[in-house]
């Protein structure tokens, strides 16, 4: 299985309402290629169903969506789960973190 799929597999683990991070990702793939995680997000051919919107930066930062640093569409269908984004951060990022 090529390194995008595992990516993707994993992604998909991530329950509606949560978030998790491209670090998160990682961990689970036993490496520290978050930026390759976070590339392959980039290229998610089964969004949603693959929840790349879930995904997020480590500080609880927003970050980008489809490859685009703009992440107003990523913040919108995190909102529609009921994940709050104020200032480009989630809201209690800490209690909606989904460990992989």
């Amino acid at each position: 299985m090529k390194f995008e799929e595992k990516v993707w597999k994993i992604c998909k683990k991530i329950p509606k309402g949560k978030v998790s991070t491209y670090k998160e990702i990682a961990k689970a793939l036993d490496t520290k290629a978050y930026r390759a995680v976070g590339q392959a997000l980039s290229r998610n051919p089964y969004a949603p169903t693959v929840p790349c919107h879930r995904v997020v930066c480590s500080d609880g930062r927003v970050g980008g969506y489809q490859g685009k640093k703009s992440s107003q569409k990523k913040i919108e269908m995190l909102k529609k789960e009921g994940v709050l984004v104020s200032k480009g951060k989630i809201k209690h990022f800490k209690a909606l973190f989904s460990k992989l």
